[in-house]
């Protein structure tokens, strides 16, 4: 029979090694050592399939720095308001955050590039690998830095779509006088067909389109027409018209990315395509179950290659023409264009869509 005192001290080795064990595990965990970082994101909305990627970094890097670097994404606009988070940013309020380009073309103007309408990002690898190079160029750069900000990731927005209640618009000439929530360049290409057009935050779109202020929205399809419930007070949505779409990017303070130690640093930027890759992932199964459940609630548009043809002709060249010629004396806007159009070329060439 074991006496108390090696029943204890069996007790305490059994501690000792439940504790050792404990920090092998937190060891191994932590794939990168570092210090205690923590950082606030500043988004709007609830988690969503729009929110994937900011949500995949942040669980990435709490994941590999063993519960060292966290990363907190604060929702429904409890930081800033969307339209302010650029703001928010170079006031050194938080660290990360979204922002809609078409919320403030103003802030962003050679951004605004990827809400010219009709641009050819409808496949997510293409959209993915044109963002990615845009970043970089010295224009977006330059902007970016006004705001103390680095872009980051794209939230990769899909093709927008149409919905809206009252009589379904069947062909181009339908558009006219709608009252039509659009940014940017869908916007611009919206009025050119005769609607008119605002650009009501997401978050009130709800209330406008049930009050009969707003005919119909467009939304990238399809996740955010049912984030923001639309199907349940619409009575159509348009199925092939693919307008074009626009940028939420995520961006990173710059001071906040320079006091991090390289390590940290590096560790963003590793896993950056696994961020991208959950936010596609995160459209396409969401589209799973929208889709079939739009078709059984809504009637669906579908417009014929001669419409289609149609509305590029009046809203797709010329707003792009315009979009030059009002930017030109800011920044290289036709070269910011150019770099857009070569770079959809290359990814479509590069996955045999060309």
């Amino acid at each position: 029979m074991k006496s108390p005192k090696n029943v204890f001290r069996l007790s305490t080795l059994s501690l000792s090694v439940v504790l050792a064990l404990g920090a092998v595990t937190a060891t191994q965990a932590a794939e990168v050592d570092g210090p205690a970082v923590n950082w606030k994101v500043s988004t709007w909305g609830k988690a969503r399939a729009f929110t994937a990627g900011i949500e995949t970094m942040s669980k990435m890097v709490d994941e590999k720095t063993g519960g060292k670097f966290k990363i907190q994404i604060f929702y429904g606009e409890a930081l800033s308001k969307a339209k302010e988070n650029l703001d928010g940013i170079k006031l050194n309020a938080f660290d990360v955050a979204m922002f809609c380009n078409f919320y403030h073309p103003g802030k962003n103007p050679a951004n605004m590039v990827f809400t010219m309408p009709f641009l050819d990002l409808g496949d997510f690898r293409v959209s993915r690998d044109v963002r990615n190079a845009l970043y970089e160029h010295p224009a977006m750069v330059k902007e970016m830095d006004q705001w103390n900000a680095m872009l980051y990731a794209s939230t990769l927005l899909p093709q927008y779509e149409f919905m809206g209640k009252g009589k379904a618009p069947k062909t181009p000439a339908d558009f006219k006088g709608l009252r039509v929530r659009a940014g940017g360049g869908v916007g611009q290409a919206m009025e050119k067909l005769g609607a008119t057009r605002t650009t009501v935050p997401a978050t009130d779109v709800y209330t406008s389109m049930e009050r009969g202020t707003l005919d119909a929205a467009s939304f990238p399809f399809t996740y955010a027409h049912a984030a923001y419930k639309l199907p349940e007070i619409s009575n159509w949505f348009t199925g092939n018209l693919s307008p074009g779409t626009s940028d939420c990017p995520v961006v990173i303070n710059k001071t906040s990315y320079g006091k991090l130690p390289a390590q940290y640093q590096k560790l963003l930027m590793d896993i950056k395509p696994q961020v991208d890759e959950a936010q596609i992932q995160a459209y396409i199964d969401i589209d799973k179950k929208n889709v079939p459940a739009f078709k059984a609630k809504l009637e669906e548009v579908r417009y014929s290659a001669a419409d289609l043809a149609e509305f590029r002709k009046i809203g797709g060249q010329p707003v792009w023409d315009e979009w030059v010629a009002a930017n030109q004396d800011k920044f290289d806007a036709k070269g910011v264009l150019a770099a857009v159009e070569a770079e959809i070329a290359k990814a479509k060439k590069k996955y045999g869509l060309d």
